[in-house]
């Protein structure tokens, strides 16, 4: 299952974009709130294709593949050091495969800075400084434990200068992620997750002047910085979106129009997701149900039947293959098969994005 983190400074908007992407009508605020939960809940990718299959065959059941968010309570400078809330939430999305982090760029005198004024590039500055701190103290702790055992092994020698090498990276400001590391001492350190080794998305939440005016503060040195970090950068009003979630389908994509969107900013947070860390969909379709299924890219078709069933893959036979454009165009399956466009695949077929699968298997 995809995992995704939100972080960033209280009163950016994290809960309402977690609210947008899992439907899960938190309460949120306009004031520091010293919130100390993390929120999870499960968002369904939104997907046309999916919608075009459900149509098609009127499924029993329908399953949209799914992102699990998190959102954790908001970091102030100096979380490592206890202020605010601290930053002991974070070990609740060290296991998460991407980080979410939400900045401020809306004005508005009603809902307070943390920091006094609007500055996206110092609230980004300021949280992966303490997403930095809290990899430092996963360090430091950990070499303390092996240091103070009554005898270290030898291949806790070996893990205990990998550490210090990290250790020594993050007192320079050189994330996990730039830490150039052998394959011997990243095996060293498989049972470790680290903060700053995790592709992130920046998501700039802007008010609705700022969208129709196509600019914010700061917006030039935001998008130099995403650039040169090669980080996917989304500029997204959330006061918005949340406007447009609670209309009917037909308003939505007029208020849509109006706004010159082509995509929610939720749509593309879905992909951007999937395209930041290497997945894609393919689909099984039918009259009980149509699904998604997330893989990585480059997967065969014997590997990607094991993510179905576990049976699929020890028996597999051949996979029939359907280009979901071609199924979209033709309308019909009956139509695909007498242009001779489906296929049977071998076990070693690199599943594409939007494959719509039927295995052949024998157990």
């Amino acid at each position: 299952m995809l995992t995704c983190g939100i972080v960033g400074l209280p009163m950016v908007g994290k809960t309402t974009f977690f609210n947008l992407v899992t439907n899960s009508g938190l309460e949120t605020s306009n004031y520091l709130t010293g919130k100390t939960e993390i929120n999870v809940a499960m968002a369904e990718i939104p997907d046309a294709r999916i919608d075009f299959l459900i149509n098609l065959y009127k499924p029993k059941k329908t399953a949209y593949a799914q992102i699990q968010f998190s959102d954790v309570p908001g970091l102030v400078r100096g979380a490592s050091e206890g202020k605010g809330v601290g930053n002991r939430f974070l070990d609740g999305i060290r296991n998460a495969d991407l980080l979410v982090h939400v900045v401020r760029a809306f004005g508005g005198k009603d809902v307070p800075h943390v920091d006094g004024d609007i500055d996206p590039m110092r609230d980004i500055e300021t949280v992966n400084l303490e997403l930095l701190l809290a990899d430092m103290d996963l360090l430091e702790k950990r070499i303390q434990r092996i240091k103070e055992g009554k005898k270290i092994k030898k291949e806790q020698l070996a893990e205990l200068d990998v550490l210090r090498k990290c250790l020594d990276a993050l007192e320079n400001e050189v994330t996990m992620h730039k830490v150039e590391l052998s394959d011997a001492e990243r095996e060293l350190l498989v049972n470790y997750s680290f903060l700053t080794d995790k592709p992130m998305i920046l998501v700039v939440n802007i008010d609705e002047e700022q969208l129709r005016g196509g600019g914010y503060q700061g917006q030039e040195k935001v998008r130099a910085y995403a650039a040169d970090k090669d980080i996917i950068l989304l500029e997204v009003c959330g006061l918005i979106e949340m406007e447009i979630s609670q209309l009917p389908e037909d308003d939505r994509r007029e208020f849509m129009e109006d706004l010159g969107l082509q995509q929610s900013g939720i749509d593309r947070l879905a992909r951007a997701a999937y395209d930041t860390l290497g997945l894609i969909s393919f689909f099984t379709v039918g009259e009980d149900e149509v699904k998604a299924w997330t893989i990585p890219v480059g997967l065969n078709a014997r590997s990607a039947a094991g993510k179905i069933h576990s049976d699929l893959e020890r028996g597999f036979i051949r996979a029939e293959v359907v280009a979901y454009d071609d199924l979209h165009k033709l309308g019909s399956m009956n139509k695909v098969k007498e242009k001779g466009l489906a296929r049977l695949e071998g076990k070693d077929y690199i599943v594409k994005d939007g494959d719509i699968l039927n295995i052949r298997f024998n157990v």
